[in-house]
């Protein structure tokens, strides 16, 4: 007979990839109860995603384990892609490190994700739950649901205030719900193999858009390599796999195919697609769930894990009563339109650089050598400029008055420069930023511009208020970082911050937790955003809202590694 088990959390997460784990690692650090479920006890071991951004690393800084995902990555990574012929056209290699970490970093997913579960440790309110499968769940005004299975079949009832999907493509929650993922699946499946005795020096990845048969070629950490290759019609896929048809693939592009230890070997098909939504009333989607991509861009996992960080702090200002719940609707706001944007970029990659036709690769290959007679279209290519990078032009947002040039920087993410604290130390930026929101002055104290109403607003949801000053200016060391307010002064080591605000309508900026800028003002404007910003968090609540999703009591943040 089996038993029964009723558990109860603020935010339930349903899937332990690593969107799941990103969602589980922040709401810990920001002090959320937190249930973490997955119908697997072990991280799956088979090809997955190889490619980390600086968007992904900042976002992992957040929560202290940047440093620890760097150790398993080869970092600053060239991309190469090499024409018919095997002529190399483009060689990517972004100098560009304007969120403080590199641009193209090589990894292996299973080590990643060993390092973010490792990272729930340190969170006593987070728990985990794996080999436990979700059966069905339901919703109402109040509280998610969750009927899960057990490894023996026993029932466990989760109740929670907030849940989210990251159970992958084919979710079970989105499919509950009924929410569509349209798009498209492409017609060619692609195998994947990994050995690991690398048998080539080729420390880049390779691109091989040769019509005869397109592949790519990647160098992974700890001397293990990936190949990828396209399969025709016609071509079983699953006889494919068999040691003397992978010998056969990998014919002509190593030495002897028969030396190789081939540890993986898997075929996958790619999609194009994107949930009709990313919000249903308490339940979120992310990563996977709510969108797929083929891998050309790169982007697959980078993108899920801009979900995570999204909505992450969205729960835990609603769970917390720093924001009214509604705040989560934001979410949907922000993050398809972003999402579609990078299908839509890995989807035209994907036709220039994978044809099988001659007679369109002929010209393609033609065009790229010539973009070395055009330094600002090389450019754009070479430093990965082609990029969509968000811009949130609703949500959590203040776009005063009309967009100009001057004011487009509203929405997007923040730069992260080098800044010297009070003790002399260089450290990124975030580290001096604290955890929630910041009030940033450049030159001036954000707080000698507050009135009391203001003041009382930003400190009652945890704001942190820094002042970054001039490097090296004439005053001593202690003027330069002495505030005489509750302020932390920071130096701006290489004029980055200087130059950044010098393109901006104001010397204030509203930064919010994933880093995102939520505003920008010239001092003496402070208090009357300050006035519309909380009215953004706390918009004046409705009959039909105040039912259903009531404001929880406040509760603390904590303190944000190595600031001051």
């Amino acid at each position: 007979m089996s038993t029964r088990t009723e558990l109860r959390t603020q935010v339930a997460i349903v899937g332990a990839g690593p969107c799941g784990v990103t969602v589980a690692n922040y709401l810990g650090f920001y002090g959320v109860q937190a249930l973490l479920i997955d119908r697997s006890t072990d991280i799956v071991d088979y090809p997955r995603a190889v490619g980390m951004d600086d968007e992904s690393l900042r976002s992992f800084q957040g929560i202290g384990l940047a440093d620890e995902m760097l150790a398993d990555m080869l970092q600053n990574m060239p991309l190469k892609m090499f024409a018919a012929d095997g002529h190399c056209f483009a060689d990517i290699r972004p100098a560009t490190k304007e969120f403080g970490w590199p641009r193209r970093n090589i990894f292996m997913q299973q080590l990643a994700e060993q390092t973010l579960r490792k990272g729930l440790e340190r969170y006593p309110r987070v728990r985990s739950l794996y080999g436990h499968e979700l059966v069905r769940l339901e919703q109402d005004g109040v509280e998610v649901r969750l009927h899960l299975t057990g490894p023996d079949g026993e029932h466990v009832l989760v109740r929670a205030d907030y849940a989210v999907a990251a159970d992958g493509g084919r979710s079970t929650i989105r499919t509950q719900l009924g929410i569509p993922l349209t798009g498209d699946t492409h017609p060619h499946k692609w195998v994947v193999i990994e050995c690991d005795n690398d048998p080539l020096d080729a420390p880049y990845t390779g691109l091989h858009c040769d019509p005869k048969r397109p592949y790519v070629c990647l160098d992974l950490p700890y001397n293990y390599r990936r190949w990828e290759f396209m399969l025709f019609p016609g071509e079983d896929a699953e006889a494919m796999l068999r040691p003397d048809k992978v010998r056969e693939l990998l014919t002509g592009h190593v030495p002897d195919p028969t030396a190789l230890n081939i540890i993986r070997a898997r075929v996958y098909t790619h999609h194009s697609r994107v949930a009709g939504r990313f919000v249903e009333g308490r339940i979120c989607l992310v990563g996977d769930a709510a969108h797929l991509m083929p891998p050309w861009a790169g982007q697959g996992m980078n993108t899920g894990i801009r979900d995570a960080t999204n909505v992450a702090w969205k729960l835990a200002a609603a769970v917390t009563g720093r924001a009214h719940p509604r705040i989560l609707s934001t979410y949907d706001t922000e993050r398809r339109t972003h999402a579609k944007a990078m299908v839509d970029l890995s989807d035209t990659l994907g036709r220039i650089l994978s044809s099988t036709r001659p007679w369109m690769a002929r010209p393609r290959d033609i065009l790229f050598r010539s973009l070395n007679w055009a330094p600002s279209v090389r450019d754009w290519l070479l430093q990965m400029r082609f990029k969509p990078m968000p811009l949130y032009s609703r949500g959590i947002v203040l776009h005063r008055g009309r967009p100009t040039a001057k004011n487009t920087t509203v929405g997007r993410m923040l730069i992260q420069p080098e800044v010297e604290t009070a003790d002399g130390r260089a450290v990124l930026l975030d580290d001096a930023l604290g955890t929630w929101f910041t009030l940033l002055g450049y030159g001036t104290d954000p707080l000698i511009h507050l009135d009391a109403a203001s003041r009382a607003f930003w400190d009652r949801i945890g704001t942190r208020y820094v002042t970054v000053v001039e490097s090296r200016s004439g005053r001593s060391r202690s003027e330069r970082l002495r505030s005489g307010t509750d302020s932390v002064v920071v130096e701006d080591i290489d004029g980055s911050l200087r130059d950044w605000f010098a393109d901006q309508p104001g010397t204030v900026a509203v930064v919010r937790p994933d880093r995102y800028l939520a505003a920008v003002a010239e001092p003496l404007e402070l208090s009357a955003v300050s006035g519309e910003f909380e009215r953004l968090l706390m918009p004046s609540v409705n009959p039909e809202a105040s039912a259903d999703q009531p404001v929880s009591r406040l509760s603390s943040l904590p303190t944000a590694r190595g600031a001051s």
